[in-house]
């Protein structure tokens, strides 16, 4: 069963609601990139008006974790994830449709034919550039992920 957007946003309304509720959207995923879309709304505002840090993080993190579920799955290995760090740099109010991308799959692969050589677990860091309906960057957050054999 291949990874495709589609089946992205289901496993989001059945794991992941509150993210759902939110708006988060998978817009596309192929190997090396992912796109993720968020509309600004009431259901996921801060005080300010604008988008809520957390949302904006649930967002650009599904970037990032969807990859690596592709490439797991691609692997054909029973693998596990887990974020070990993550950080953020917010430049710009969010507000609107803002949309993430991650661009980094090709590190996944090295990482997952490491850890499959070695049996040692991996870890490598991924970015993931939230941008407003104008392109102009909102925010740009890196995700620490680990990656192991079960």
């Amino acid at each position: 069963m291949k990874l495709t957007a589609s089946k992205l946003n289901q496993f989001l309304f059945f794991k992941l609601p509150s993210a759902f509720i939110c708006g988060v959207r998978v817009k596309e995923i192929d190997e090396t990139q992912c796109t993720v879309s968020v509309k600004h709304r009431w259901i996921n505002q801060n005080p300010f008006n604008s988008m809520y840090f957390a949302v904006q993080a649930m967002a650009a993190e599904l970037t990032t974790g969807a990859l690596v579920m592709y490439q797991i799955q691609k692997s054909g290995k029973k693998i596990s994830m887990l974020v070990a760090n993550n950080k953020g740099n917010f430049t710009k109010k969010a507000t609107g449709r803002i949309s993430f991308v991650c661009k980094d799959g090709y590190l996944i692969e090295r990482a997952i034919q490491q850890t499959i050589a070695t049996g040692e677990g991996q870890t490598f860091w991924m970015k993931s550039i939230g941008t407003d309906e104008k392109g102009n960057q909102v925010s740009e957050m890196d995700f620490e992920w680990s990656v192991r054999l079960k």
